[in-house]
């Protein structure tokens, strides 16, 4: 009884230390630091230099300014299936020339 009792316990803070755990290696792991800034910057050369001007504009859309699907085709007037084909070309696009950067 005493280790079911000490399981749903040790469970419970499992996640939450494993979500501390992340935050802190997230904000004190130099390494990672450096990686993280140079995805950004790598991205921030495939999204000017790569995609497609409406990609970049969906792409922004969609990640940077978190719009859906519906809104960001309503907003450009075009069919819903437009915008998703076009952001998984963009997310192709992004994902070909990212594989490199590690």
């Amino acid at each position: 009884m005493n280790s079911t009792r000490y399981k749903e316990k040790f469970d419970t803070r499992a996640s939450e230390w494993i979500g501390d755990m992340t935050v802190w290696r997230l904000k004190n792991d130099p390494d990672n630091k450096e990686q993280h800034e140079r995805l950004l910057r790598n991205l921030r050369k495939v999204m000017r230099n790569e995609l497609t001007p409406r990609q970049r504009q969906m792409v922004t859309m969609y990640y940077f300014q978190r719009k859906n699907i519906p809104v960001i085709a309503e907003e450009l007037g075009l069919n819903r299936s437009t915008v998703s084909r076009t952001l998984k070309r963009g997310r192709d696009r992004i994902q070909k020339f990212l594989k490199y950067s590690f």
